[in-house]
């Protein structure tokens, strides 16, 4: 009911009046059923815009600091968040990884849209980066399609780093769903969930036609972060 309120009363008709986003392919995405949607991440306000254009509620995993702030700011960004979609997950603690695909299967046993940034992290530069194969593990695992997902200027409207939106257009692009069912039962494969989450990704590359770095973000963002040596 919240998520409902938040779409189409509160938050979606604000956002649409300021962003006027557009979106090519929604009909790509099943009217019901579970399913992956694999984005590109350019934003913060990817996770915003992504549900607010379907006409299906959906869910992504979200950092739990998100959650748990105090005074009126954290207040105000829970119920951002829970507005949103977004469900918390504990990324700072061991076995993280382990909690998110569990969480990820739930919420696609219930039938459900889930959506997942395959890079990890956003990507510092506007650039596609390689894909994690916990995305593969779940989707094998759940034997559910993956429909890819690109945003478009998202991160001209909000970089990294900025605190509020600039007022600007921003675009989706989804593309027609990726059948795996040819590997089902061979989520344990190192080799075949490579082999799955690099199709995604070609998937993606082709469809934004962004340049593609064959690299994780979270390397080349902490290569930035590093200091200089003389």
């Amino acid at each position: 009911m919240f998520y409902w309120l938040m779409k189409y009363i509160v938050l979606g008709p604000l956002l649409r009046a300021i962003f006027r986003p557009w979106i090519v392919g929604r009909t790509n995405v099943p009217v019901e059923g579970a399913a992956v949607l694999a984005s590109n991440h350019l934003s913060f306000i990817d996770s915003v815009f992504l549900p607010l254009m379907i006409d299906r509620p959906m869910s992504f995993l979200a950092k739990s600091d998100y959650f748990t702030g105090k005074g009126l700011k954290g207040w105000a960004t829970r119920m951002f968040m829970k507005g949103t979609g977004q469900i918390p997950i504990e990324r700072n603690v061991g076995r993280a990884s382990e909690a998110s695909l569990n969480t990820g299967l739930q919420v696609l046993g219930r039938g459900e849209l889930l959506g997942i940034y395959p890079e990890g992290t956003r990507s510092p530069d506007g650039r596609l980066y390689r894909g994690r194969t916990g995305l593969a593990r779940m989707v094998l695992e759940a034997r559910v399609p993956v429909i890819p997902v690109v945003m478009v200027d998202t991160d001209t409207v909000m970089p990294i780093g900025r605190r509020l939106p600039r007022v600007g257009r921003v675009g989706i692009v989804i593309g027609e769903p990726l059948d795996f069912s040819r590997f089902a039962g061979m989520e344990g494969d190192r080799y075949i969930l490579r082999s799955v989450t690099d199709e995604i990704m070609v998937a993606l590359q082709r469809l934004g036609e962004q340049t593609y770095h064959d690299v994780y973000a979270s390397t080349v963002k902490s290569g930035l972060a590093a200091p200089a040596v003389d």
